[in-house]
């Protein structure tokens, strides 16, 4: 795959996350307990990442997608991942109306693809491919990776902010340690979002690139907009875990601050898209 120019931008706000980790755990327990922080968020993620397949699968109650069902979703993976001298992953649907798709697991070998019932129903084959394109880019950028994580080190923080309050030790600052639990966990979710974002711009490029038609995936992230304020998601807690993975925001159709949202704006990612048609994609 191609060097990307969000790379830099991605390896930033990793940096800046467990930066972020390591300063909480220090407030809390000073420069003796920080290593414990740091091992506590490398297995947190270790975990994440190595489970990410079957969580999200059971998030949206997805099952094994038959062939002789599903034969369109199969054959367009085929041909992608052939394509792309990849592995082809393995595929699941989701019984659900709401439209979306997302890519999980560890790495190309142990990766899954998963579309709704919804999606299915609501675009043709050439959009289709769009997705399909976009979600094995996913996969074959190692983004699952990237996504897992970030969100296991913002859950930690979140963990360990919250027993400042509790541990801080008589000689913290109360106040101190207050602002810590109330601000950490937010300055950790605002860069969870901002690598997702980096990502989703990629993947939306890279998948362009292999099925050949930005304007299949533009048309079909059109429908998805529409399509997702019909039948928005339950924001449950395991669908909340899960919804950074999912090519569109899966939940309600109100306004968000593009700074708490996981997916960057559509008339954004379209727009990027569009302009890939005439050989020039601003960055």
């Amino acid at each position: 795959m191609h060097n990307h120019f969000n790379g830099l931008k991605t390896a930033a706000l990793f940096g800046a996350i467990f930066s972020l980790l390591l300063l909480v755990g220090y407030g809390i327990g000073g420069a003796r307990y920080l290593w414990l922080f740091a091992l506590f968020g490398v297995a947190t993620t270790a975990y994440t990442y190595w489970n990410s397949d079957k969580l999200a699968i059971k998030a949206m109650r997805a099952v094994p997608a038959d062939p002789q069902q599903f034969p369109q979703m199969y054959r367009i993976v085929q041909e992608l991942s052939q394509r792309a001298n990849q592995p082809m992953p393995r595929l699941y649907v989701s019984p659900t109306a709401a439209p979306n798709a997302f890519a999980t697991g560890r790495n190309p070998e142990h990766a899954a693809v998963c579309c709704t019932e919804g999606i299915l129903q609501l675009l043709d084959e050439r959009e289709l491919r769009g997705v399909l394109g976009h979600e094995l880019m996913h996969v074959y950028n190692r983004d699952i990776l990237t996504g897992s994580v970030a969100g296991a080190i913002a859950g930690v923080v979140s963990s360990v902010a919250s027993m400042a309050l509790w541990f801080g030790g008589r000689d913290r600052n109360p106040i101190a340690a207050i602002a810590v639990a109330l601000l950490a966990p937010f300055a950790a979710m605002i860069i969870q979002m901002a690598i997702s974002r980096t990502r989703e711009y990629d993947a939306d490029e890279d998948g362009a690139r292999l099925t050949g038609d930005p304007l299949a995936l533009a048309s079909a992230l059109r429908k998805l907009e529409l399509g997702v304020q019909r039948a928005p998601l339950e924001p449950t807690p395991q669908l909340q875990n899960a919804s950074h993975m999912m090519i569109a925001n899966p939940f309600s159709a109100r306004d968000m601050s593009k700074l708490f949202s996981t997916h960057p704006p559509m008339a954004d990612r379209i727009a990027r898209l569009e302009g890939m048609v005439g050989g020039y994609h601003q960055r």
